[in-house]
């Protein structure tokens, strides 16, 4: 696995509609911006290989690293691949959409729901939406937002963006009824 760099982005709201958010608001984001190891290689049938060798050590190094820039027990999660356009969607869904890169988030986490995910082919510095859902039960509303981040200079042609994004609450000032009142 080559990366070129890795990005840590935290948000802290202190505000919404007015009010004050107390505690304020974290949200934390970490980017690995590494070489596509399909690049160059035509179609690739088997995808297995690469798999195996990128998506485990990704998990291993983006997980402690996103919950440290939390700073707080994780409540709500969710994952991203932003392939470069040399690049196949399929690259970036190889990558994150296995245990062996989401099982190591779910640990650090102490979750047990399925991490929500964007992946999409794009340019550098495409703006792109990570989601998130609530770590143990995918319906609690409050916990259903995203994160909008960036890379300015990635994911290059033969690059792909692989990040991770926490939560250490719902949306500030959540609001919504619980689903189970709709039923």
């Amino acid at each position: 696995m080559n990366i070129r760099k890795i990005i840590t982005f935290t948000e802290d709201i202190h505000s919404e509609g007015g009010r004050p958010v107390d505690p304020p608001a974290r949200t934390a984001v970490v980017l690995a911006v590494i070489e596509n190891p399909w690049a160059g290689r035509g179609f690739v049938a088997d995808l297995l290989p690469g798999i195996d060798e990128v998506a485990p050590k990704l998990g291993e190094l983006l997980a402690p690293r996103v919950v440290e820039a939390l700073g707080a027990p994780v409540e709500a999660y969710g994952k991203a691949a932003i392939v470069g356009l040399d690049g196949e969607v399929e690259h970036g869904s190889a990558l994150i959409h296995t245990l062996k890169f989401g099982d190591h988030f779910r640990r650090a986490a102490n979750a047990t729901t399925l991490l929500p995910a964007v992946e999409k082919r794009a340019a550098a510095g495409t703006v792109f939406d990570i989601p998130l859902k609530h770590i143990t039960d995918a319906t609690i509303r409050s916990h259903h937002q995203s994160i909008e981040v960036r890379v300015a200079d990635g994911p290059r042609a033969d690059e792909i963006v692989v990040g991770l994004a926490a939560a250490a609450q719902g949306r500030p000032q959540a609001r919504l009824a619980p689903l189970s009142t709709e039923r």
